[in-house]
């Protein structure tokens, strides 16, 4: 092997291990036992019962009636609870108690019976075969992406379906980032980088891009405070960092938002749309 040659995978781990590093330099403070609890888990809170989107309706036609679904970092079951309406069971495999809180109110007072919340990571999940296994916006920050991929076709009698951005969720702010904190966005991997460890195992999947813009951008800040509010989101470990970020942000505020009838649309934000991976598995 030639040195200095990096393996797929190994590219992979490299991009989360330096985004890792950063985020805990530049967040400071000491981490949160649920980083994706309180506020964040809100967010991820959809009605099961109302009409589908036009990317999840995608996402269910894949789905058959009697099949079982497991949902890889589902969280609050964007995408779980609705589907477990349309197919025999589904499970949600996460780590996040927060999480866990959301989706069993979800599915209670939607009187949703047939979809269960199993509070682990991936790797450590027994028992959780099914017909489809489905993960959408984990990949971004796995390290060991062989592995993580491995269980996702193990575990999955039919097919596998993989959901992630064009430009990755945590990749979207970079200008943003730049401006505040005075250095370069380290990115997370993408689909780029996914195919190219999917290719190397010898999967070949298909790729589909799906047509609705990033759901998270439908809700537009109506007010200034808003708008400051969301440009120096996600600094929940520093109270001064957060303090810094608003008086940046404050101080090049026109560069940064565009009054609209809508409200204030961000322009540091990069367009994106969601892109479908999947592939039969050998269980059929």
């Amino acid at each position: 092997m030639l040195a200095g040659y990096m393996t797929p995978a190994e590219k992979f781990a490299n991009l989360v291990d330096e985004a890792d590093a950063q985020g805990a330099r530049i967040q400071g403070g000491q981490p949160r036992d649920d980083p994706w609890g309180g506020p964040i888990a809100k967010v991820f809170r959809f009605n099961p019962n109302q009409v589908l989107d036009e990317n999840r309706a995608i996402i269910a036609s894949y789905v058959r009636p009697d099949d079982v679904l497991i949902d890889v970092g589902g969280g609050a079951g964007r995408v779980s609870l609705p589907l477990a309406l349309r197919c025999r069971q589904t499970v949600t495999v996460d780590p996040s108690p927060g999480m866990r809180a959301e989706f069993e109110e979800l599915a209670a007072t939607s009187g949703i019976t047939n979809a269960r919340f199993h509070q682990t990571d991936w790797l450590s999940a027994d028992d959780v075969e099914g017909d489809v296994v489905f993960s959408a916006d984990v990949i971004y920050f796995v390290r060991d992406i062989v592995p993580f991929l491995e269980k996702l076709q193990a575990e999955a009698r039919r097919r596998v379906m993989i959901t992630l951005w064009s430009v990755p969720p945590p990749n979207r702010q970079s200008a943003l980032f730049r401006l505040v904190n005075g250095e370069a966005l380290k990115p997370r991997p993408g689909h780029r980088e996914l195919m190219a460890v999917l290719w190397d195992m010898g999967v070949l999947p298909d790729i589909r891009v799906m047509p609705d813009d990033p759901w998270w951008d439908r809700d537009v800040p109506q007010t200034r405070e808003e708008a400051l509010d969301m440009a120096a989101r996600g600094r929940w470990n520093d109270p001064a960092g957060r303090v810094m970020a608003l008086g940046v942000v404050e101080a090049h505020f026109e560069d940064l938002f565009e009054r609209s009838p809508e409200g204030y649309r961000p322009l540091w934000y990069a367009d994106a749309r969601e892109l479908l991976i999947t592939w039969e598995t050998n269980y059929s």
